[in-house]
């Protein structure tokens, strides 16, 4: 511990006791050299003075409990992001990886239940990453904002696996489904409850989702190819009821509720996929038979 010059003695830096200083520290009141010395709000501060009321300041958040982090770079979404990327160009490098890892409700009965998340990782096609990316890239990055960087993990993360639910659910036995397209559209459903708890206009994100879900369903028709609607529909009802419990909880209580909204979505996943897989045992006389 240091204190400032006796009385009568020449002053020096508390610091750096060789260097004589006459200018002090508006807070502490020790005499600081010009190295140890920051200038503040009014007067200066000495480095430990500031270093001090910088710990005490609250970092900024959003109205919805987002830490405002000093980047404010979307850590997350880019994150994500690039590892769709390097998923995609390891697939297409890997014929086997696509086979393996896509979401096969005959294998996920089998045991293979990590095609439940690996599939969400797996794109069919430049088209189809492009433009799950491009939405990522569009609303991730706002929505991360708003809820902060562990709650937008969270929200990304059970969308995608309501998304894979639902298909493991509903979809027909014969189809491979892939790709991030259950997450993007519970981050529509998310942007929507979002905006109106911020009684925000959003029309905007009313029309974008009624376009997704009437390509979803009219384009098969037309002979576009095939779009998993159960996909898509388990992300928007995921996404939409975890932002939901996300952005109600009161704020002092935030931390708890996201915890415990995620422990119970996940039991939730898990006995439904118990059922489906008693289900599907049943059906092909107690084992599954894949090649």
């Amino acid at each position: 511990m240091s204190y400032p010059s006796a009385p009568g003695s020449t002053p020096v830096c508390y610091r750096h006791p060789d260097r004589t200083t006459y200018v002090r520290c508006n807070r502490c009141q020790r005499y600081a050299c010009g190295d140890c010395m920051r200038s503040a709000a009014v007067g200066q501060q000495c480095v430990d003075c500031v270093r001090a009321g910088a710990a005490s300041v609250r970092q900024p958040r959003t109205a919805l409990g987002g830490r405002w982090h000093g980047s404010g770079k979307p850590i997350v979404t880019w994150t994500l992001i690039g590892i769709n990327v390097v998923m995609f160009v390891l697939q297409m490098a890997s014929g086997q990886l696509e086979r393996e890892l896509t979401l096969w409700p005959p294998a996920v009965a089998d045991g293979e239940v990590y095609r439940l998340v690996t599939s969400a990782f797996l794109h069919y096609g430049t088209m189809h990453i492009l433009f799950n990316m491009l939405a990522l890239y569009v609303v991730g990055p706002q929505l991360e904002l708003a809820l902060g960087r562990l709650r937008f993990g969270l929200l990304y993360g059970l969308s995608a696996l309501g998304g894979s639910l639902l298909v493991y659910l509903l979809s027909p036995l014969n189809t491979a489904t892939a790709g991030a397209s259950g997450a993007i559209f519970g981050l529509f459903g998310a942007a929507f409850v979002i905006g109106r708890r911020l009684n925000l206009d959003v029309r905007g994100v009313v029309i974008l989702i009624g376009l997704n879900l009437v390509i979803t369903f009219v384009a098969p028709l037309a002979g576009a190819g095939a779009i998993s609607w159960q996909g898509h529909l388990g992300g928007l009802i995921t996404g939409a009821l975890v932002a939901a419990a996300f952005v109600y909880a009161p704020a002092k209580q935030r931390t708890a509720v996201a915890a415990t909204v995620t422990a119970a979505f996940l039991v939730v996943f898990v006995a439904l996929v118990w059922w489906r897989t008693g289900v599907l045992l049943d059906m092909f006389g107690g084992a599954v038979i894949i090649s």
